[in-house]
């Protein structure tokens, strides 16, 4: 069949509003005109006319407290294309409005639009509004404070919890309206983020224009997929302006193959049509580390008399996806199986890089995925106090095979979810399935982040308060979102994709526990950090699933010098660093505490910050090796969390600015396709093979009890068989044995896999960090010019323990750090930096961590 392609004069035509022709003004006051951006918010507008200074230096978000509390307007003034204006239906088009806005155009004084959810696209027809010359756009912003706080207070005594809520902070006291609109929750503060209530054109605004017929929507519903054969329906959502015969094709562009065409008669108005068809042995898309993400460019057309009236291109990643919850003997299981293959899911929660979304530029995207890519992560968790994301977060996923968790936009509250507002909810939820459902990133979609804990506390509250209706009301409303409008929008718009209602969730109901059953579902687990447990019980916590665990670190000391330059800040407990912490008043203490418990006090605050991040990493990576010794038990390590939206101590791995803490690089070990792990516990040495690789595999293991000058103590070497997908103790003696004589803490277990060219190691302890004799070892440098910045190389004749490398400023960029050096051994890090060989090696700092004490 000869391929036709697309008629310029019938394709839907765009033209873009966005840009810096647009102004804003207060609407209260004296009303001065200032240029805005868009999309933008309220915020940046304000920072870039000098009106505000940047929230996020030391104290400075205190003082733009009553931004929120204001009216806003914003305009432009535009000249509609002759092409626009010559075709028969013409829409405006918002892809985000933030949140509650009237939208103007010309001289019409009602709104021709009028929004209240910022997670939704906005289409208004303005076909009879538009004029030739110069027409008028008017958006009229209203304080989400304004809106929101008279049904806070018809609601009061009765209050939603919403724990994360910094009210206090807005000057609002205890009123907590977050819950009352649909709007990003964290914006209102969290135990990580500031208190910054944006408003603005956040997204692309555009008109979009056309004749006869539009494609609304395609979505590739993949029947049926396994490595013989993927069955497709191609649904097809047509908008045509007049009844009229149409074929619809579907075409492989990468062969120019057909692969389906469906003849139709569409009728005025909404239209569906399926194109099914077949590929025979398919390549398929598989998640990092199993396989190539491998996807299938794909174009709808849709021909009136053999002209092409529009088309869309998708790349599609051809796969299938399960969540099984199958009642097993040890409880139930959960996890994740990708074309037919049980997947250890490897990643962390990952929240919305900035408080100001338009900030957020595509190479920041593509940096922070990639960052997951090369932490050998597979999954990222999209969390519920944020946004559905842009659509090249997940095009990055896609591309790259990291499997996305999505949240729906619902955490750790309870919501008045009936009448309008739930309606509101069900509209978001058809919206975002819609415009996601088509990336094969997307594994699951789950109800909410923690709100079912929520449930429990306020079942206690009006229990107490003689008030059980109260409840009653706020468990209806729960269930009727969570277990009725969400899973049924998944069951309609995306029915090969599984729904969980809440993370964590073992079964319905109100939790009898501050977790769910860890034995039936997925964890989030914090006995570690907010219960003050050891860091070593992380050894001994079992989960089907972890999608939640973390431990807090400040970002690192170059990082804090952007937004904390003056030496009076540095300090643990200053008033800057304890703004620039929302864990609680407590939490940089309890930092301190677990430092000074696990390893020993620090000298100064760099010193702090430095040990700090070791903490971090050293805890994190205890509990990536327990979870993945554990498989198949458990079958997913998923740690709060991947960034920040701004600069802060908090759970993250990598700073608000992108710098790794050592936290990633111990990522990059920790889940690396195989793991070899040891573990000393109850007077036995248990060494332990892990593998994610889908095959079989032959190894050579080489274990060796080692004191820190390079004697050898004690050593194991033996030929393996690694099981495909498994974990597997490949040495279990009792820790006397191993020790041969030697003390605890005057040595480390050395670990060395080799298999086929790949040889996988790691270094374990027998006792605590600070029962360990470290000793002060002299590291060497040698710093060599290399492509892209510098080659340095480190020696020492001794164990040098968390060694680190640092220069002025943060844009440089060590390949690896915070690492071991054994007895003996050198090890070549690239640094990417724009300083000369010479100048490097005058900055480069060198610590390791006997040096701290």
């Amino acid at each position: 069949m000869l391929l036709m392609a697309v008629t310029a004069s019938a394709a839907p035509v765009r033209q873009s509003l966005d840009g810096a022709d647009w102004k804003f003004k207060q609407r209260r006051g004296i009303g001065i005109w200032y240029e805005a951006t868009v999309p933008g918010v309220i915020h940046t507008d304000l920072i870039a006319n000098n009106i505000i200074e940047d929230p996020f230096y030391r104290l400075n978000e205190r003082g733009v407290q009553w931004v929120d509390k204001e009216d806003w307007i914003y305009q432009t003034s535009f000249v509609a294309d002759k092409e626009i204006l010559s075709k028969e239906s013409i829409e405006l088009v918002f892809e985000g409005l933030d949140t509650y806005a009237d939208v103007y155009l010309n001289d019409k004084e009602t709104p021709i639009l009028k929004t209240d959810n910022m997670f939704r696209r906005w289409r208004v027809d303005v076909k009879s509004s538009l004029k030739e010359g110069e027409n008028m756009l008017r958006v009229y912003f209203h304080s989400p404070v304004k809106i929101d706080m008279p049904k806070w207070e018809a609601m009061y005594p009765v209050e939603y919890p919403c724990q994360n809520d910094q009210s206090e902070n807005g000057g609002l006291l205890g009123r907590k309206i977050s819950v009352y609109a649909r709007k990003a929750g964290y914006h209102y503060g969290w135990d990580w983020g500031p208190r910054l209530v944006t408003c603005g054109i956040w997204r692309p605004v555009y008109l979009e224009a056309w004749n006869n017929i539009r494609i609304s929507e395609i979505y590739y519903n993949q029947k049926s997929v396994t490595e013989k054969r993927a069955d497709v329906s191609v649904e097809f959502d047509i908008t045509a302006t007049a009844a009229t015969s149409a074929e619809v094709r579907v075409i492989d562009e990468s062969t120019g193959k057909v692969l389906a065409t469906v003849p139709t008669e569409l009728k005025s108005g909404n239209n569906s049509v399926v194109a099914p068809f077949s590929i025979a042995k398919p390549k398929l898309w598989w998640s990092r580390g199993l396989g190539e993400p491998h996807r299938y460019n794909f174009r709808t057309e849709v021909a009136v008399g053999g002209e092409v009236i529009d088309s869309r291109s998708h790349k599609i990643g051809l796969r299938s996806v399960r969540l099984v919850r199958e009642d097993d003997a040890e409880g139930r299981s959960f996890y994740f199986e990708l074309n037919g293959k049980p997947v250890f899911a490897k990643g962390a929660n990952y929240i919305p890089c900035d408080n100001f979304l338009p900030r957020v530029t595509p190479e920041i995207y593509e940096r922070t995925v990639l960052d997951a890519v090369n932490a050998n992560m597979n999954m990222l968790r999209v969390w519920g106090g944020g946004i559905y994301e842009n659509d090249i977060f997940y095009e990055l996923c896609d591309s790259h095979g990291i499997m996305v968790w999505q949240d729906f936009m619902f955490a750790c509250a309870l919501y008045p979810a009936e009448g309008a507002l739930l309606e509101n909810i069900r509209q978001e939820a058809i919206d975002n399935v819609k415009r996601l459902r088509n990336h094969p990133c997307i594994v699951v979609w789950c109800g909410n982040n923690e709100c079912n804990m929520n449930l429990r506390s306020a079942k206690k509250k009006y229990d107490k308060l003689g008030k059980p209706e109260v409840f009653e009301r706020m468990f209806h409303q729960y269930s009727d979102v969570y277990y009725d409008a969400l899973p049924e929008v998944v069951a309609k718009y995306d029915p090969m994709r599984p729904y969980h209602p809440c993370s964590p969730f073992s079964g319905k109901g109100i939790p009898t526990k501050e977790a769910a059953d860890p034995s039936k579902g997925d964890t989030h687990y914090w006995g570690v950090w907010h219960s003050k447990l050891p860091i070593d019980t992380y050894n001994v916590t079992r989960s089907r699933f972890f999608s939640e665990y973390g431990f807090q670190s400040f970002p690192e000391f170059e990082s804090i010098k952007k937004y904390a330059p003056e030496e009076r800040d540095w300090a643990v407990e200053s008033e800057v660093m304890s703004s620039h912490q929302r864990g609680g008043s407590k939490a940089n203490s309890r930092i301190r505490t677990y430092l000074e418990n696990e390893y020993w006090p620090a000298k100064d605050f760099q010193s702090f910050v430095y040990i700090n991040h070791v903490l971090q990493g050293d805890a994190i990576r205890t509990a990536m090796e327990a979870h993945r010794r554990d498989k198949p038990y458990c079958w997913g390590t998923i740690f709060w969390q991947h960034n920040d939206c701004w600069p802060v101590a908090s759970w993250s791995s990598r700073d608000y600015y992108g710098r790794w803490k050592a936290q990633h690089y111990y990522t990059r070990n920790a889940y690396e396709d195989m793991l070899v792990s040891g573990f000393n516990r109850d007077g036995r040495l248990k060494v332990y093979v892990v593998s994610d690789r889908l095959t079989a595999e032959k190894g050579e293991l080489e274990v060796a009890i080692m004191d820190f000058k390079g004697n050898v103590v004690n050593k194991f070497s033996k030929s393996i068989k690694i099981e495909p997908n498994s974990s597997t103790v490949v040495v279990d003696i009792t820790t006397e044995e191993a020790l041969g004589g030697a003390k605890a803490g005057n040595v480390y277990i050395a670990s060395n896999l080799t298999v086929g060219d790949r040889t996988y190691t790691n270094n374990n302890f027998f006792v605590k960090q600070n029962e360990l004799n470290y000793p002060s070892a002299n590291v060497t440098s040698k710093v060599a010019a290399a492509d892209g910045g510098v080659e340095v190389t480190l020696s020492s004749e001794e164990f040098a323990r968390a060694v680190f490398m640092s220069i002025e400023g943060i844009d440089n960029f060590f390949a690896d750090n915070y690492f071991d050096l054994r007895p003996g051994q050198s090890r070549k890090v690239h640094v990417r930096t724009s300083l000369s060989a010479e100048e490097f090696e005058k900055q480069l700092r060198v610590v390791h961590l006997a040096q701290t004490k």
